[in-house]
């Protein structure tokens, strides 16, 4: 495709204005994803064009905060490159997420793969650790989890661990190649915890002065607590939904499902960034993985990252010992992963719980999917994941990168090298179609 320079495109849109068209210049849409016809815009296309080279192209970083990378798309509605064309939506419906997750699986990766290097580098995969600061004793009901008092599994209740061992832990991740360290507690909620809570914020400051990004997951908290931890240098927050709203109740009792999206709407109006994905491998439809991705998708802000766990069975948990619970192989996980990167481009999708079941071929097939952050270390809460050193084995085998902390993403190389058409609109209210 030969590229057009941006000066004679927004000349011409001009004189197109001028000579009093009725119409706007052509929208880009995800038409080339979607057969569903899309609402009548009141936009008007006011530059397209090929991204030329910066200089230096390798270097340049976007910013790490996502709202400040957000920031510099506002008037950008979509990217075309190799016959695909993506867009930042938060208007998905469910069947145009159905219709994409249902393409045969050839072409849904091609899309997904071509879509992640339109937005992001795709050599460049950001390594998170996972370390369990209180283990056991939670009352809640998840009937997947092994540290809930309701369930008889290995898993024995364990006393917070001291801040000064989990800054420890942390400085062994970032010796072994991670940038991201996070702290989870088995706990419904933080509550009244003062004491507990006092310590972790301590834990949050000290990952912080080490350089490294901090993420918590300690159940459900209030905007004050968000708040706190904010202040504290935490970067993100996980709170998985872990299925669709429908499927929810089959799965967890004690807390619904509205409760984990309020305690998202906390984190995300703290300013922290927001973690949230799910787990395949619950008994779950097909439909209900569509479900749950309608849901993130719709979000006000797509989350900073959507990790895809794939259950890992725990004996003495309901789905441990369910006989009717289908195993999740390689492709159910591409699939789902694929899909996520279509709907939510700028988000990082991260292969968590499940990975250490997949070989090498199966999970560079995840990463192709558009898969771009792993959690690393021998352990993810109590289930265990592949060691520091194969992960960095299968790096060197794939060509990766680790993600730097505290940086943006890379510029993707598609844009800086020009092979990106991007279409940026400005809000035109007397523009009628």
């Amino acid at each position: 495709m030969v590229s057009v320079s941006r000066l004679a495109l927004s000349q011409a849109v001009r004189r197109v204005a001028s000579a009093g068209s009725q119409h706007p210049v052509g929208r880009m849409s995800l038409r080339v994803l979607s057969t569903v016809p899309q609402p009548v815009s009141r936009k008007v296309v006011v530059d397209r064009y090929s991204a030329m080279p910066p200089a230096p192209a390798s270097t340049q970083r976007l910013p790490n905060d996502m709202i400040e990378r957000n920031a510099l798309y506002e008037e950008e509605e979509s990217r075309t490159m190799g016959g695909v064309t993506a867009t930042v939506r938060h208007d998905w419906t469910k069947q145009e997420i159905a219709d994409i997750y249902g393409l045969p699986f050839h072409e849904l990766m091609y899309r997904a793969s071509t879509v992640h290097r339109m937005y992001w580098d795709p050599s460049e995969v950001q390594q998170c650790t996972l370390l369990s600061i209180k283990t056991g004793g939670c009352t809640e009901d998840c009937s997947y989890c092994s540290q809930s008092t309701r369930h008889n599994t290995f898993v024995k209740p364990t006393p917070t661990m001291k801040v000064q061992e989990v800054l420890e832990a942390a400085t062994r991740a970032k010796e072994a190649g991670s940038t991201r360290f996070c702290m989870g507690a088995a706990w419904r909620e933080l509550g009244n915890k003062k004491n507990a809570f006092n310590h972790i914020l301590e834990m949050v400051r000290g990952v912080n002065g080490m350089g490294m990004e901090v993420c918590c997951t300690l159940g459900m908290l209030t905007a004050e607590q968000a708040k706190q931890l904010k202040e504290a240098g935490l970067s993100a927050y996980n709170h998985n939904l872990d299925t669709s709203p429908e499927h929810y109740p089959n799965v967890i009792t004690t807390r619904s499902y509205e409760d984990r999206l309020q305690t998202i709407a906390n984190v995300r109006d703290a300013g922290i960034s927001v973690c949230c994905g799910g787990i395949l491998g619950l008994g779950e439809e097909e439909s209900d993985r569509v479900g749950l991705l309608h849901v993130l998708a719709t979000l006000p802000e797509h989350p900073e990252s959507v990790p895809i766990n794939a259950l890992v069975a725990v004996e003495g948990t309901p789905l441990g010992d369910a006989d009717v619970i289908d195993s999740v192989d390689a492709f159910d996980m591409a699939r789902v992963i694929a899909t996520a990167r279509i709907v939510m481009p700028r988000t990082m999708v991260r292969l968590s719980a499940g990975r250490m079941s997949f070989n090498h071929a199966e999970q560079f097939l995840m990463f192709q999917a558009g898969a771009n952050s792993i959690f690393n270390g021998d352990k993810l809460l109590t289930t265990d994941n592949p060691e520091f050193d194969e992960d960095q084995r299968m790096f060197q085998r794939f060509g990766f990168k680790g993600k730097p902390a505290h940086k943006g993403p890379l510029v993707a190389p598609a844009e800086s090298a020009g092979k990106v058409i991007i279409t940026k609109v400005e809000a035109k209210s007397e523009q009628y179609a």
